[in-house]
């Protein structure tokens, strides 16, 4: 009998508050240990501290090791790790992973913004990403990326060949946030007139998403209507810091703009289901996956255009410039006035949400790693 493929995880993602990274590596592995083939393989789950494992029996074990989560903890005690377990694969779904191992590695690559833009990191975070993600980028037997966009990154920035990038576009939400798992809603679910005069914005908060540009056109957008309000959930990574509660009050909007570091999934679901409108004013991304979620609960986006966005939402959100506060004002403004109504971008959701799934992606992505195994 032959025995199960063994592949490596670096897990220390899924600890915690699971946001970005941590919900793309759970979306995949929720996939993979319920495949009709997952008896075929065996994922081992290498973290600092315990993790939770709601898989099924005898598709994944865990393996704890080290401490910390940082690249220190990568490169020591992971490293050990891997090179004594010695998997068939390792997969690393954050950008770096362990450089000397002896195994093949597939790493996925969402962005470079650290690269692109400096300026948006402290120094030593952007010299030592810039660094450890190089020399994995150079080392590793497939690099995996979400977009085209990003794929172009690489290229240019990090010179890898095209022959070891795979795009794999990630999916979208499932029923709970208005679709099916491929896309099969119109992008038109919950919206009615029970929507709240609620702008919401959902995502870490980086500098390069421009929240202090959001707060400002939220504050010309509601002058005249005090039952509305501006929820942004995300945690703080700003650099330079912003304080954006300082910046809220200054434009007189302080009691109307509620700053959230995290909320739970189903209270997440529920902020999506009572918003009249998304905003997300980012000016890089490698994707952008909380518009395209957002899309999948039937609400209207507003988005910065740039040319991943148009790659990724194509006609079905509102695009505004960079620096229009008062386009993005004027935006913001109708739907404030008439929660619930359907914007002629909405005919358009269901088409871009029918190219994204979480089942597709995990397969893809399972397909890739197994490519270079041993």
């Amino acid at each position: 009998m032959t025995r199960p493929l063994r592949i490596g995880v670096d897990a220390r993602e899924l600890l915690g508050d699971t946001t970005g990274v941590g919900r793309y590596l759970g979306e995949l592995m929720r996939r993979w240990t319920t495949r009709e083939d997952a008896a075929n393989r065996r994922f081992l789950l290498y973290a600092p501290t315990a993790l939770a494992l709601p898989y099924p029996p005898g598709t994944a074990e865990q393996r704890v090791v080290g401490r910390g989560t940082g690249t220190w903890w990568e490169q020591t005690a992971l490293r050990r790790a891997v090179n004594e377990d010695r998997p068939d694969v390792f997969f690393a779904p954050a950008y770096t992973a362990p450089l000397a191992i002896r195994t093949p590695v597939a790493v996925t690559i969402h962005d470079l913004s650290f690269i692109a833009h400096p300026e948006w990191f402290r120094p030593r975070e952007r010299w030592r990403r810039r660094i450890v993600t190089t020399r994995t980028a150079a080392t590793a037997g497939i690099v995996l990326t979400d977009s085209d966009f990003s794929r172009r990154e690489l290229e240019s920035r990090l010179r890898v060949p095209s022959s070891r990038i795979r795009v794999i576009h990630p999916g979208a939400r499932g029923p709970e946030f208005g679709i099916g798992e491929a896309g099969s809603g119109s992008g038109d679910a919950g919206l009615d007139a029970s929507r709240e005069r609620m702008v919401l914005f959902v995502g870490s908060i980086f500098n390069r998403r421009r929240l202090p540009d959001l707060i400002a056109a939220f504050a010309r957008a509601g002058a005249d209507i005090p039952d509305a309000r501006l929820v942004i959930v995300g945690a703080d990574r700003t650099w330079p810091a912003q304080d954006l509660a300082a910046i809220a009050a200054g434009l007189g909007v302080g009691s109307r703009v509620e700053l959230r570091r995290y909320v739970p999934e189903p209270e997440l679901a529920g902020l999506y289901a009572r918003a009249c409108v998304f905003a997300f004013l980012s000016e890089y991304e490698g994707f952008g996956l909380t518009a395209l979620e957002a899309l999948a609960a039937g609400l209207p986006a507003v988005v910065l255009d740039t040319p991943v966005a148009r790659e990724v939402y194509g006609p079905a959100v509102c695009y505004v410039r960079a620096h229009d506060i008062e386009g993005t004002a004027e935006a913001l403004r109708r739907c404030l006035l008439a929660p619930g109504s359907r914007w002629p971008e909405s005919v358009h959701a269901g088409d871009v949400l029918a190219r994204y799934s979480w089942d597709r992606a995990a397969a893809e992505t399972l397909h890739a790693i197994e490519g270079i195994a041993r």
